[in-house]
């Protein structure tokens, strides 16, 4: 929005300043905040006061209290034409002319529903966060279109944002992966085998856990306990050499992790692309892995941290309703916790505009995240008090359905492509794809897919665990991805038929169809603040659902192209394509393409 365009008005907040003003005139008495929701289908009016909360300022009847503000309303804003009580509900009725003059203001506004940035209030978003020894995963699929959209709604909530990751490329596991290649690998690579790195990668982790087991069997059968039998497998005792060679940095073992972590970031980042994400800046652990250390130190002077007799260090987090926790073991060695209270500094320290940072991880880190938060807020960080962990639930599918090789794990890259051949089948069913080349088809399904899939996810809470259904997900019926799409595509379908002007704004009367649209327009701003506040891409979600159900009430009701009116048939064509606007604008927000034509 141009600074000189001024924000439209919306009803809430002119009623809202007109009932605290009505209540001051009425009884002598100030009120922090106003209660509102949209009125039954079954009363007449647009939008309600409710009553009941106000008792606390005002005791009294609230019917009687109702009618004295409603009279006051109906006497102090034009735009509100009549009212009437419902118990403790105040039911107002808007005019046309205030819908109306609304609409005409935001409707060639290219960001409504936006806030402009503010350039000193910067937050970190924290999504992806993968290993390097295998591909991403089902998991990894709900983690980064979580962390994506809550960077893209923040952003436009008005804040700037700087969307990063942090690698997980050192440690036993990785070693394992690499000692298997030198092992059995006969020096294929992503070239020689046609395999995507990461892929690749991956197989040698697989062939690694194999061959180990065999190990540990044929130990067992000469009379070692298993758990020894693990700590003396001979591939375990290598791929543990290899780690310490690595941190002593060993040339060769250097050399050879480079070189197949390459291959792995190469691979990755064609998921990325696909899947449709990006980052502003990567953190690798190879690189953090020693951070914290220094600041547990400070902290031990300042009493954040005590030393126990054999010299661990601790935080005592039971005034919090937590325990102690762990920070240096008394090797002085680093765990988790250390590292991550390191890299979060250093984050602030590479972004001193980050006012707050989100990390996106699982739910069973919950506890490992409120420990982190408080020990930062110990250590005194002004940005710690606006951490937040945007916990989720797993991804289960239904049983039988694309269990990955091992049979355990559903590779994203496999999932995507399944999500695409879901769409031409359903499609090519429907054949409602008449006079498109193969490429355009293909083009076609790819976006079905990968928005079913999208959509399908993000419309859940992210706490909630998810069962995930391709078929169920691709349906062009209900609360899915391709529903709302189809609805894009068809008001794209009627704008291209309006051989006509519309540019200009009118003034109608409404029918009631394109007053309960307008009204679901008024709530776009409001809608990405919430899902902002929330960290909540459902609310987006769910938001444009019952933005296309409006839309398609209106569409079965009202003729558009077809009225005789103009005036009428301009302003239903500039409400059909405000409502395409504000669907691709939504969706664009959870990284869900939407196709001009279906």
């Amino acid at each position: 929005m141009s600074d000189n365009q001024k924000e439209p008005m919306n009803i809430q907040s002119l009623i809202e300043a007109k009932v605290k003003e009505g209540f001051l005139a009425l009884y002598d008495v100030e009120i922090p905040t106003v209660e509102f929701q949209a009125t039954r289908k079954d009363f007449e009016g647009d939008i309600t006061v409710v009553v009941f909360p106000l008792l606390r300022y005002k005791k009294g009847n609230p019917v009687q209290i109702g009618e004295d503000l409603g009279k006051y309303l109906v006497e102090n804003i034009n735009e509100i034409n009549s009212y009437n009580v419902v118990k403790g509900f105040l039911n107002l009725v808007v005019n046309d002319s205030f819908y109306v003059n609304f609409f005409n203001q935001i409707a060639t506004d290219a960001t409504y529903g936006f806030v402009k940035e503010n350039e000193t209030d910067a937050r970190m978003v924290e999504y992806s966060s993968p290993n390097t020894n295998k591909p991403l995963h089902l998991g990894h699929v709900r983690n980064v279109l979580l962390g994506y959209s809550v960077a893209e709604i923040l952003k436009a909530a008005g804040h700037k944002v700087y969307k990063t990751q942090i690698i997980n490329d050192r440690g036993i596991h990785i070693c394992k992966s690499m000692l298997a290649w030198l092992k059995f690998g006969n020096g294929e690579t992503p070239e020689s085998t046609g395999l995507k790195g990461d892929k690749l990668v991956g197989n040698y982790y697989v062939k690694f856990d194999q061959e180990y087991k065999k190990e540990i069997a044929e130990l067992v059968s000469k009379g070692v306990s298993e758990d020894d039998a693990k700590k003396q497998a001979p591939l375990f005792v290598e791929a543990q050499e290899m780690l310490r060679k690595w941190e002593a940095g060993d040339k060769e073992v250097v050399t050879l992790w480079e070189m197949m972590n390459g291959w792995v970031y190469k691979g990755f980042d064609v998921t990325y692309e696909n899947i449709g994400v990006n980052f502003d800046k990567l953190y690798y652990e190879s690189n953090t892995y020693l951070l914290g250390k220094d600041v547990i130190e400070e902290g031990l002077k300042n009493d954040v941290f005590f030393k126990k007799e054999d010299g661990s260090v601790w935080c005592d987090l039971t005034d919090e309703g937590l325990d102690e926790k762990l920070v240096l073991r008394s090797d002085g060695t680093a765990v988790y916790m250390t590292q991550d209270i390191g890299t979060a500094i250093q984050r602030s320290k590479d972004f001193p505009d980050v006012n707050g940072m989100v990390y996106t991880v699982g739910n069973e880190q919950d506890y490992h995240f409120k420990v982190l938060f408080l020990i930062l807020q110990k250590l005194g960080y002004s940005w710690a008090k606006q951490l937040f962990h945007l916990s989720y639930g797993m991804v289960d599918l239904p049983s039988g359905k694309m269990k990955s090789r091992e049979g355990t794990v559903v590779d994203a890259d496999d999932l995507m492509d399944e999500m695409t051949n879901t769409a031409r089948e359903i499609s090519q069913e429907l054949g409602k794809l008449e006079g498109y080349s193969t490429e355009e088809k293909e083009e076609l399904y790819k976006i079905i897919g990968l928005g079913a899939l999208k959509y399908f996810i993000l419309k859940v809470d992210p706490k909630k665990r998810i069962l995930f259904d391709p078929q169920a997900s691709v349906d062009f019926q209900g609360n899915t991805g391709p529903f709302v799409q189809y609805t894009y595509a068809r008001i794209q379908s009627i704008i291209r038929k309006a051989d006509f002007d519309y540019s200009t704004p009118v003034s109608v009367e409404l029918h009631e169809k394109e007053k309960e649209l307008i009204k679901q327009l008024e709530l776009y701003p409001e809608v990405i603040q919430q899902a902002a506040s929330n960290y909540s891409p459902a609310v987006i979600a769910n938001y444009t659902y019952d933005l296309v159900k409006e839309f398609n009430s209106f569409y079965q009701n009202v003729s558009i192209l077809g009225e005789e009116n103009q005036d009428k048939k301009v302003f239903r064509v500039q409400l059909s394509k405000k409502v395409a606007d504000t669907i691709k604008s939504a969706f664009n927000l959870l990284g869900i393409q939407v196709p001009e034509r279906m």
